[in-house]
């Protein structure tokens, strides 16, 4: 005869089996998480953290920018799983089912944006030197969850994430982007879907083109027809657009919730033939030009011996300041062709002490070498090697945007149906193939601030073309501006990017799905 289990024990084992099998977390190699930029150093432990609708988001204190950080972390969480997670106060102790955002005092290495990421069965702990790096940090722990974190809507399955540490921190300080709103105007919400798109790569830098022969795009009270006229035309005949400074202002406090910094730029004196259009007195004959819609270049000139135009650039600095916490207005200075160059230097040394004067510094395209440059001033190399040398040689940092390699707007082949094809076609490789310290002999990396992928607009009049000719090549150049070239190469970088499409297609990014993907 055979023995029966009391009722009480075998509720006992059947109670104990349900906790273990609810408390098992399914083995997941942290090594395995597609993670852009690839990181410093990463750890696995082999196990899994489960988030779930009660999981917290802890912070130590009632830091606001804590909390904000802690509440975008949930924003970006909240959508696809449905759990609307909350930030709360809360200590690092309290281990059971939480993610723990701190400030602490890392390694000097770590700088700003460096995080170090810790993730436990029960828990997980997100520390760095300041709420940027807590933000960096942040677009990791979405990276590690699964694809469909990036969902819109509410998706029914578990998330697991792999455990072990990462720690990280960038390679270069300055890591951006650059948006043309003048040859095509582009509203506020298409602006902050590309933010929300560079935050998500970790880029720390949008450069809004503002001004151009094509359009002016941001309110200027003192000189109300910059907008007025100057806004009301964009490449092939469209109405173009503007910015109002509440506008601008949005966009920039949207931005620095992200920890992107907004820079500015007023191009000049040549590249502007919309103010000349709208005020007469800019120009040598105090005639107003007619607008224009088409794409060449090189044609325009602000009349550098009026005192009128210093007037006018003072104002438009001074009002732009005003609006812009960031620390660099961008004065353009490329191209002016019809600019003698005894003119274009003196004009190029009048505008910076300009910005110096409105508490800024100076950013240029790599022409503005040729004038004597302020302490501080950044030239932002794109064409001519020699006007980078020349500039390390005045003492002048150097921001890498090598036309053949970051412009966003060249085709990636000749069978591309938007973009240009002047500096050269950029596929995925040769995007990803270079390094900024090795580009130019004579430019050291000690020379070199960051990097700047430009996107200009001359054939991009939508979203889905920003999305197309930037994705997936700028993602290759946040890693360039982030992870050190020793730990890069191309065939791990499209192994990632392979597994990266996925990801990509959730977050309903127009990408452009490159033969190298396929392959």
């Amino acid at each position: 005869m055979k023995k029966l289990i009391p009722f009480s024990k075998l509720l006992f084992l059947i109670i104990a089996l349900v906790l273990n099998s609810c408390s098992s977390s399914p083995e997941m190699k942290l090594s395995e998480a597609v993670l852009f930029p690839k990181p410093v150093s990463l750890i696995e432990t082999n196990s899994s953290f489960q988030l779930t609708d009660q999981t917290k988001i802890l912070v130590s204190n009632d830091s606001k920018v804590l909390f904000k950080a802690g509440n975008y972390l949930a924003s970006l969480l909240n959508p696809a799983t449905g759990f609307n997670l909350k930030t709360e106060i809360g200590s690092e102790k309290e281990v059971t089912n939480n993610i723990h955002l701190k400030i602490s005092n890392l390694d000097t290495k770590f700088g700003d944006e460096g995080y170090k990421l810790r993730i436990d069965e029960d828990k997980i702990s997100l520390e760095a030197n300041s709420v940027e790096g807590i933000i960096r940090g942040i677009q990791t722990i979405r990276q590690v969850l699964p694809n469909e974190i990036e969902a819109s809507n509410k998706i029914e399955q578990s998330w697991y994430m792999a455990t072990g540490e990462i720690q990280d921190y960038p390679d270069y300080k300055y890591r951006g982007a650059m948006l043309d709103v003048a040859r095509h105007f582009f509203s506020v919400d298409d602006v902050k879907r590309y933010i929300d798109l560079l935050a998500a790569y970790k880029l720390n830098v949008l450069h809004l083109h503002l001004s151009d022969d094509q359009g002016w795009r941001i309110e200027i009270k003192s000189w109300p027809n910059l907008t007025a006229i100057g806004g009301s035309a964009e490449v092939g005949g469209g109405e173009g657009g503007f910015y109002t400074q509440e506008q601008y202002k949005d966009i920039v406090e949207y931005a620095s919730d992200r920890y992107i910094t907004i820079i500015p730029e007023i191009d000049m004196p040549g590249h502007t033939n919309a103010a000349l259009a709208s005020y007469p007195e800019l120009n040598c004959d105090g005639k107003a030009t007619q607008l224009y819609t088409g794409i060449k270049v090189g044609f325009s000139t602000l009349c550098t011996d009026k005192e009128i135009t210093y007037k006018f650039i003072d104002d438009v600095i001074g009002e732009l300041a005003a609006i812009t916490p960031g620390e660099y207005i961008h004065i353009g200075g490329d191209e002016s062709h019809v600019t003698e160059m005894e003119d274009y230097i003196y004009f190029i040394n009048r505008a910076q002490k300009i910005v110096l004067a409105h508490n800024k510094k100076v950013i240029g395209w790599d022409e503005i070498a040729h004038a004597d440059l302020e302490e501080n001033t950044v030239v932002q190399f794109w064409a001519k090697k020699e006007n980078a040398l020349k500039g390390i040689a005045k003492n002048a940092k150097v921001i890498m945007s090598p036309a053949t390699k970051v412009y966003l707007d060249m085709k990636y082949d000749s069978l591309t149906k938007i973009g240009l094809s002047w500096a050269a076609t950029i596929e995925l490789d040769s995007a990803y193939s270079w390094t900024p310290e090795t580009f130019v002999e004579g430019i050291t990396k000690k020379d070199i601030l960051g990097i700047e992928s430009p996107l200009w607009s001359e054939t991009i009049e939508t979203m889905d073309d920003i999305e197309y000719m930037t994705f997936p090549r700028i993602i290759g150049h946040s890693e360039i501006g982030w992870t050190p070239a020793e730990n890069r190469n191309w065939e791990d970088y499209i192994t990632r990017l392979k597994k990266h499409r996925e990801r990509l297609e959730i977050m309903d990014i127009n990408y452009y799905n490159s033969n190298l993907l396929l392959e």
